[in-house]
């Protein structure tokens, strides 16, 4: 391969991931036409096509995909070697770059992260918040956060928090109309507030737990939200059950605004992790956040 081949290949990879040229030329710092020039003459040479381009839109090809899933990670490792070499500067710098659910964030991620950044100015830590289940590898995060039973196998996991359960929750109102479920099966004759799940698309299906014996159930309800702290607003309201962490609406309970119930199927779960990929060498940057997150009980 030819020198000039691994800048092109850089610059695809940019395109790729951001499937858009305007998007990677900004990132880049060069212009949109000497971008698209380079990516054609990249093309030339491979003798195949990469990019689909239309006036609105850019995506990769079979090939190009091809391309993209097998370079993204290897230029990922080299740049974690590189990163690596911080190691002999005076201070930790560099980007470290987390995908969470927004009651992480909330509630374990940024309380722990807030009292430690000021100490490190030359960190940038980017929070992606959203409920779904990101490829840490191929979406080029540093690291993700999910419940210790989430994490896959071949994972490095930190425990970054306490266990913690969720609870089915309502408005003294709603539960006076309809009653109070006691069994999980009650929940069908209900109106629940929805979790919709991004990455499957899906609504999420209530997990419970009684003496060993595990369910799932599929609630239905006029309201559906793809965050936990958006739902709690609506069930204080009387618009159905919600089933939330303990810690987001245990002062809604304590105060009345909130009525628990089915308490005796909730059990705890294995708490919040922090994961990343085995392989990969820590740089000053991610071990500073990781050591900032590391529950200790």
């Amino acid at each position: 391969m030819l020198r000039e081949d691994m800048k092109d290949l850089l610059w695809f990879l940019e395109v790729a991931k951001e499937q858009s040229f305007t998007k990677a030329a900004a990132t880049l710092g060069t212009s949109q036409s000497t971008l698209s020039y380079t990516i054609k003459q990249l093309e030339a040479r491979l003798g195949v096509r990469l990019l689909t381009r239309t006036t609105r839109s850019v995506s990769t090809t079979e090939a190009g995909e091809r391309l993209f899933q097998s370079l993204a990670p290897r230029f990922q490792e080299i740049e974690a070697d590189l990163a690596s070499l911080v190691a002999f500067r005076d201070k930790p710098s560099g980007t470290v770059r987390l995908t969470l659910s927004d009651h992480a964030l909330q509630m374990t991620v940024w309380p722990k992260l807030s009292r430690v950044l000021s100490d490190y100015p030359d960190i940038r830590v980017e929070l992606y918040s959203d409920n779904g289940m990101r490829n840490i590898v191929e979406e080029r995060f540093d690291a993700g956060v999910r419940l210790g039973e989430s994490v896959d196998k071949d994972m490095i996991a930190v425990r970054i928090g306490p266990d913690w359960r969720l609870r089915a929750v309502a408005s003294p109102g709603y539960f006076s109309r309809h009653g109070i479920p006691q069994t999980p099966q009650d929940l069908v004759g209900h109106v629940c507030i929805n979790m919709r799940q991004v990455t499957w698309g899906g609504f999420y299906a209530w997990e419970f737990e009684k003496d060993g014996r595990e369910l799932r159930v599929r609630v239905d309800g006029q309201l559906s939200f793809n965050s936990s702290i958006s739902q709690i607003d609506a069930a204080v309201q009387g618009y159905g059950i919600a089933y939330l962490p303990e810690d987001l609406v245990e002062e809604h309970i304590a105060k009345g605004r909130l009525q628990a119930a089915l308490d005796d199927w909730s059990e705890p779960f294995a708490g919040y992790h922090l994961y990343y990929p085995s392989r990969r060498q820590m740089s000053p940057a991610m071990a500073v956040v990781v050591e900032a997150l590391r529950h200790r009980s």
